[in-house]
């Protein structure tokens, strides 16, 4: 059962090399992105939104050397961008933001379970809709990985100051996409990573699922996601972020469109299965939710 605290899913972090391919990539698969967003450590964003409040971050360094003094700094999400970057690549899975009200609470959670990954975090940003209306966005957030978790983090994002635009228009996705149902990490031994995603999220785990108000977090073997969906993840006792499953009302109209935009996609019972490419990081599943 669903602890009544449990966090809901609030994002995903991409890792791009660069916000022009990405947007690219994004628009060719039928989403809008929004304008770029950029970070007062040196990284920067062009977001997808979604109807059920969630979204994606592609995220790009935009100065290096800010980055270098905010890791210097002890800035965790620049450190653990750059971690994975150095690791896995510039293109890829990297995290997964948690809705929370009390990041404080949440991070000494993390701190008394030995899950922290450093210290918290908070800082604010402009926001600037597709209309030309700005805003500034205030967040604070609270980290949590395991020892050997070093492909992949977690965190909880409490939003100090939500921007107060319609996003209406960022929402309209040519592929019919409304939100992320479920995330799907991979790992040699799911049942070993899954206690940190449960307690990251304060919610219960189920046969290495994470039942979280809005999306599932699963934590699957590289056989199983293999057979489940034909794409190859590589063996790591890791736990790697590996694949997104985007709700969508009608499966037939998205796979003429994405013929259309000659992206490659396979069709797997309800699913239509797009495998990572430069601009995105992760294999993207859309899925027709009756």
């Amino acid at each position: 059962m669903i602890k009544k605290s449990a966090h809901p899913l609030d994002h995903i972090v991409l890792p791009a090399r660069s916000l022009d391919v990405a947007r690219v990539r994004l628009a060719s698969l039928g989403f809008v992105v929004a304008p770029t967003g950029i970070h007062p450590f040196g990284t920067e964003n062009a977001c997808v939104f979604f109807a059920d409040g969630t979204y994606l971050e592609p995220l790009a360094v935009g100065n290096e050397q800010a980055t270098k003094q905010a890791i210097a700094a002890g800035n965790v999400f620049v450190a653990r961008d750059r971690l994975y970057r150095d690791r896995l690549g510039d293109d890829g899975f990297s995290a997964v933001a948690l809705g929370t009200g009390n990041a404080d609470a949440d991070h000494a959670r993390y701190l008394e379970a030995g899950l922290s990954a450093g210290n918290m975090l908070s800082f604010s940003r402009a926001f600037t809709d597709p209309n030309g209306k700005s805003d500034t966005a205030s967040f604070k957030l609270a980290f949590a990985s395991g020892k050997e978790t070093m492909d992949a983090f977690l965190f909880a994002t409490e939003r100090i100051n939500a921007p107060k635009i319609d996003r209406t228009a960022l929402q309209a996705h040519a592929n019919g996409v409304t939100g992320i149902v479920e995330v799907i990490a991979v790992s040699n031994a799911p049942s070993a990573q899954a206690g940190l995603i449960s307690i990251a999220a304060n919610s219960d785990t189920d046969d290495d699922a994470v039942q979280l108000p809005n999306a599932v977090l699963s934590i699957v073997t590289p056989e199983s996601y293999a057979q489940h969906f034909g794409l190859t993840a590589l063996p790591s006792r890791h736990l790697r972020f590996q694949a997104i499953v985007f709700s969508i009302r009608d499966k037939a109209s998205a796979a003429r469109a994405l013929a259309a935009a000659a992206i490659d996609h396979d069709m797997s019972g309800n699913d239509i299965v797009v495998a990572p490419a430069p601009g995105q990081g992760a294999a993207f599943i859309f899925r027709e939710i009756p």
